[in-house]
């Protein structure tokens, strides 16, 4: 079994949780995610980004504005939605059931 391969695909399936969890913090671009992600020690690309954004968008979690920007082009920026934020809840609560399993699991083998 290659441990990489399931790091990455756990990353993966986590992705769009941490995409959200940043979004809670305000709007943001795409390139500011990939900022945030990559302190977060998770290695994310535009190609990979950009594609989720959209989905999320298309499923109603987040919507984007366009701002003008001082050194470029205008940004688009992407914000949680209503419906996103209640979706966020439910996956934090989610998340924090699969982690205190993991993790009485984990100390019981200690």
């Amino acid at each position: 079994m290659n441990i990489d391969n399931l790091k990455s695909q756990m990353r993966k399936g986590m992705l769009e949780f941490c995409v959200l969890l940043l979004l809670k913090r305000g709007p943001a671009y795409a390139s500011e995610m990939i900022g945030g992600l990559k302190e977060a020690r998770l290695i994310v690309v535009e190609g990979t980004l950009y594609p989720l954004l959209t989905r999320l968008k298309n499923d109603g979690l987040l919507s984007y504005e366009w701002q003008e920007s001082t050194s470029g082009p205008p940004r688009k920026y992407y914000s949680l939605t209503p419906i996103g934020r209640q979706f966020l809840d439910q996956l934090t609560e989610a998340w924090n059931e699969i982690s205190d399993s993991v993790n009485h699991l984990n100390s019981a083998n200690s």
